[in-house]
């Protein structure tokens, strides 16, 4: 009979954990958090040194059963939950809900899930840090009670359905200030000169671009402007000016962080947010590979830390020296100066074992899972290399009074660029011509070439920049990103397309209504400030009731105003062309759980709705009527004729309506 109890949080450890411990632990897991502040209510008590009342999630009554009767039997019980705040939190409502008081009962931590790790922590068990604990508290109650508080107001003002949210709410003005950007942007007109010198000898003619005078750098604002320079160069002799040869040394890229990683997959792999951390979740978790059982592929999803262990870094260097060469290790690690907001409690995101390649993983990997290890394997293994060297030339040439310059770079040692490069990154251009040319170089004006150009808006966001920006400014953690992106989307305040994020007019809305009634909320700084409280409590500086404390009566009066003061505001639906057979009226686009769907507006007195077909302005090639988009079960997105089942006609890709 197993001996010692340890509780995870997923099942998705139960079985890798149970493996490496043997037959004198029992591993069970409790699914996350078992208690929570209710549903109904806002469940912090405000009258009484708000004190927070938590009650059983409902459907974890089993679980707990089921954990109590193993609890009776064992003489040591671990708490294993995952290595953050959240995981602290969820074993201390566990030692609570289990009534562990009288038992020996130890938290323990492992930043991946591999036999040493686990065996490891069993040697280093602790007590529950009730300063995370708190730090933890305090950010649900303080998101609970921006929740609880206004999102009844919007329903009121607005419509049902609506929500608000600490961090949510900011991201959101974010994205709307940016569109005002936008739409105030008024360009500015500017114009290239682009020329091609004969070199002699040479059959490929050498292209550089207008840089201004020898003295300094010179816009081209006009089209008059750029004729005038045009004229004059035109009568000008040319020759080489300044010739500089250089070195250039690229360093190696830091290994993942949580906000990192999502907005590489977000540029290289086209992946939301969403689906990055889905996809880490199960690497870290574990994958069932063929001969070695489930394997947890890599370390800890949620850090704000580029530090990695003695271990990793001995093992990286083995097997770079082994695969590589010599030459290719790093010689000092690239380190990230310290923040005041970063957590350094655990490592950077990395592979556990840096000799499990991706290529030998691919056919044990469905294809993200691949695609996303592969990505991090990449970084990681490049983090421990060596930096890129690159020779460089800059050329200028000289006409008159004016001067062109022209310059390059050639990848001289591409150290870990044999690895890894960004997905938005630049290739160096080689070009053969500069390596021959000096000063006593022969040049002739073969061809001028202008351009007009205008400068322009800021882009809009993307989930990629926008994770970068709630980073950069210390607003939310690297757990809240992908939720408070995937919130945003779902309540329609924000659509996407393509990658671009914009403001519906929902979001609008929402957004001018929080920021007239609590600009404090939306305000970047108090947010990004209440972080660092957060933090203060999580290093037992501050008492985390006072942060709650502090907030709550002005939270409290500002919606008392708000009741009083925000005008109703009605969105219309969008009227679509349908007809409701049963009252003749033109049906509506709504939303539900699933999405969009047709409902009549004389709603409650015609209930009719039908499903929502969109339309791609293309024919049915087998029987003419229209294509619309739809999903499968799995919510894959196809095209098909609207006389389904009818009509059969499917595809995968979008089709034209040209043959």
């Amino acid at each position: 009979m197993a001996k010692y109890l340890v509780i995870v949080e997923s099942p998705a450890k139960v079985k890798t954990i149970k493996k490496f411990l043997g037959s004198n632990y029992e591993v069970m897991a409790s699914n996350g958090h078992v208690r929570d502040l209710p549903k109904s209510t806002l469940g912090v008590d405000v009258d009484h040194d708000y004190e927070p009342k938590y009650i059983t999630i409902r459907g974890k009554g089993d679980i707990l059963a089921a954990l109590r009767k193993e609890v009776k039997k064992a003489e040591k019980i671990y708490l294993a939950t995952d290595p953050d705040r959240e995981g602290e939190a969820i074993s201390w409502h566990l030692y609570m809900a289990l009534n562990l008081q009288n038992k020996k009962v130890y938290r323990i931590t492992f930043n991946e899930i591999t036999k040493n790790a686990v065996k490891e922590s069993l040697k280093h068990p602790r007590e529950i840090n009730m300063d995370l604990v708190d730090a933890q508290q305090a950010r649900r109650m303080l998101d609970r009670m921006v929740g609880y508080r206004i999102s009844p107001l919007l329903w009121d003002k607005v419509k049902r359905g609506l929500s608000a949210g600490r961090v949510q709410s900011v991201a959101l003005r974010l994205i709307g200030d940016r569109e005002d950007e936008i739409n105030a942007f008024v360009p500015t007109e500017y114009w290239d000169l682009e020329a091609d010198f004969s070199i002699p000898g040479e059959k490929k003619p050498l292209t550089a671009k207008f840089y201004g005078t020898k003295d300094k750098k010179l816009p081209v604002s006009s089209k008059e402007q750029a004729e005038e320079i045009i004229k004059k160069l035109e009568r000008a002799d040319f020759k080489v000016g300044e010739v500089k040869k250089g070195e250039r040394v690229r360093k190696q890229p830091l290994p993942f962080t949580t906000s990192t990683l999502q907005q590489e997959a977000s540029k290289a792999l086209n992946f939301s947010t969403q689906k990055t951390m889905r996809l880490a979740q199960q690497l870290y978790e574990g994958v069932e590979i063929k001969g070695s059982g489930t394997v947890g592929l890599i370390s800890y999803l949620r850090t704000d830390s580029t530090r990695i262990s003695d271990e990793a870094a001995a093992s990286a260097a083995a097997f770079i020296g082994e695969h590589y060469g010599k030459e290719y290790l790093v010689k000092e690690s690239a380190a990230k100066s310290p923040k005041s907001k970063i957590q350094d409690a655990h490592e950077a995101i990395r592979p556990t074992d840096i000799n499990r390649i991706p290529s030998d993983l691919k056919d044990a990997l469905p294809r993200d899972l691949f695609r996303l290890y592969q990505l991090i394997w990449r970084r990681f293994t490049a983090s421990r290399m060596a930096p890129a060297v690159y020779d460089t030339i800059s050329v200028r040439i000289d006409g008159g009074e004016y001067r062109f310059s022209v310059s390059t770079s050639l990848v001289r040692f591409d150290g870990f660029m044999s690895i890894y490069t960004e997905a938005d990154e630049e290739k160096p251009v080689k070009n053969t011509l500069l390596g021959a040319i000096d000063k006593s170089t022969k040049v002739s004006l073969a061809e001028l070439r202008k351009s007009q150009h205008f400068t322009q808006p800021p882009a809009h966001y993307t989930e990629a920049s926008l994770v970068r920006t709630l980073e950069e400014m210390g607003i939310g953690r690297p757990s809240t990103y992908a939720p408070t992106i995937t919130t945003i989307l779902a309540r329609r305040y924000v659509g996407k397309e393509n990658k671009n994020l914009f403001m519906t007019e929902l979001g609008e809305v929402v957004n001018n209504m929080m920021k007239q009634a609590f600009p404090s909320i939306v305000d970047v700084n108090f947010t990004a400030n209440l972080e660092s409280l957060l933090d203060k409590v999580e290093e037992g500086e501050i008492n985390w009731k006072v942060v709650v404390e502090n907030f709550y009566p002005d939270l409290d009066e500002a919606v008392k105003n708000a009741e009083k003061e925000l005008a109703h505001v009605k969105i219309a639906d969008e009227v679509t062309d349908v007809i409701c057979e049963h009252c003749g009226r033109n049906m509506v686009i709504k939303y539900g759980p699933h999405g969009k769907f047709l409902g009549c507006p004389g709603f409650p007195d015609c209930r009719n709705t039908k499903p929502y077909l969109e339309k791609i302005g293309v024919p049915c090639p087998k029987c003419g009527k229209d294509i619309v988009v739809r999903k499968t079960r799995k919510g894959r997105r196809y095209y098909g004729c609207e006389d389904n089942p009818q009509c059969d006609y499917m595809v995968w890709q979008k089709p034209g309506d040209k043959k």
